[in-house]
């Protein structure tokens, strides 16, 4: 029988940059839609894997800001894709004990699927089994400038000491406020960069990419991908 992880050897939260859609599109040769239609099956699989594990919670980058400047039947063919996505998966999630939340610019959204989110993370708020957010119209240096506008407002109305302003009271202002730091980024596609994802929250992540496709990530990439985060030593700067 195979030993028990303990619990420090699992993360408590995971994010993901799922990249690669397009190019496994491309390698299939079909049109980019069905690469990232491909990637919903990646997705159930990462969550249920992420459930058996037991991480708590699980980040997913789904659209970026910068991804508004793709073609538009694209950006559309994604929003109608999501929105189809959550519209079915709903009473799934409420089975598993799923609760659905999102981090990003909500307002930039298409009021239909604004109002699919809304209705699934209310559907969903009791549940304790795993948070399941997506990052949606995400942008870290978005996320830090709307922060620091806020903090800003708070100093000009005299509600805030500009010299009490300390790393908490500024994690106060993201979207993230009330959820853990990520301890585990993973990235897949090959590629070597953060693409402008949870800049602050990812300071002392530990970093995990794979060349493999978004669409081709599957269970056993992300037991694999854990397992490499359980065999290292996490030293937070310290010896």
């Amino acid at each position: 029988m195979a030993k028990e992880k303990p619990a420090s050897a699992i993360p408590q939260h995971v994010a993901i940059i799922m990249d690669g859609n397009g190019r496994w599109a491309q390698k299939h040769h079909l049109p980019r839609l069905s690469g990232h239609e491909a990637g919903r099956k990646s997705v159930k699989q990462v969550v249920q894997a992420a459930m058996d594990h037991g991480v708590r919670y699980l980040t997913l980058y789904a659209f970026s800001v910068e991804n508004w400047q793709r073609p538009r039947e694209e950006v559309q063919g994604l929003m109608g894709l999501l929105r189809g996505v959550i519209r079915e998966e709903l009473r799934e999630m409420g089975k598993e004990g799923i609760r659905l939340r999102t981090i990003g610019r909500q307002q930039d959204l298409p009021e239909a699927v604004r109002e699919e989110l809304e209705r699934a993370i209310e559907e969903t708020k009791a549940n304790t089994r795993l948070d399941l957010i997506l990052a949606l119209s995400y942008g870290s240096r978005v996320e830090i400038t709307e922060a620091m506008q806020a903090l800003g407002r708070e100093v000009k109305a005299g509600k805030l000491d500009p010299e009490k302003i300390r790393e908490e009271t500024i994690a106060s202002y993201l979207y993230t406020h009330g959820m853990p730091d990520p301890d585990f980024l993973i990235r897949t596609s090959g590629e070597m960069r953060v693409s402008n994802f949870m800049l602050w929250q990812i300071s002392y992540a530990e970093i995990y990419v794979t060349p493999v496709l978004w669409p081709d990530f599957g269970k056993k990439d992300f037991s694999d991908a854990l397992a490499d985060y359980a065999g290292r030593d996490r030293r937070f700067g310290g010896v």
